[in-house]
């Protein structure tokens, strides 16, 4: 099976870069809104189990996360991707990192840019229009998660759903 982890952002914020994402990402009805922490990959039923207790553990030694995000940023050259630039900081850096460790570990496929993506396979003409009035607009957010997620994709559905949520903090 294939899985994938993610921070899922508030409601508001989800609703605002879907205002973008419905017109601009094709992958709009693939996956809600959120910041990658661990590329797809594939497990068997058995690895699950003891991937989750390894995440378990994990999840209690980071507190909850300040997300800031501060403006919108491109990919391009490398790709025509659009995103939200989020803020790196030691609680969001270091749960990246153990999700690439023990039996999750294995090379990273990218360097970790925090990010949440508003739009993507644009052509080069589209990808700079659309750039250039996202900069124009006011993108200052704040907000502390509390929560990351195990996703599974659903094959039958082509969409990613929520297997398993994690609380972050000890004392949460």
């Amino acid at each position: 099976m294939k899985y994938g982890i993610a921070i899922f952002p508030s409601e508001e914020l989800k609703d605002n870069i879907n205002s973008y994402r419905k017109r601009y990402d094709p992958h709009y009805s693939i996956i809600a809104p959120h910041i990658t922490l661990k590329d797809p990959f594939e497990a068997s039923d058995a690895e699950i189990d003891e991937i989750i207790e390894y995440i378990e553990r994990v999840a209690k030694n980071i507190p909850p996360i300040p997300i800031h995000i501060t403006r919108a940023s491109s990919f391009h050259p490398v790709n025509n991707v659009i995103y939200l630039k989020v803020d790196n900081n030691d609680e969001l850096s270091s749960l990246h990192e153990q999700l690439y460790k023990g039996p999750l570990e294995h090379e990273h496929p990218y360097n970790f840019v925090p990010h949440l993506t508003l739009a993507q396979k644009l052509s080069d003409v589209e990808h700079a229009d659309v750039l250039e009035r996202l900069k124009m607009v006011e993108m200052e957010y704040k907000e502390t998660v509390s929560e990351f997620h195990l996703l599974k994709m659903d094959e039958e559905a082509e969409r990613w759903k929520v297997f398993r949520t994690f609380t972050l903090g000890k004392d949460v």
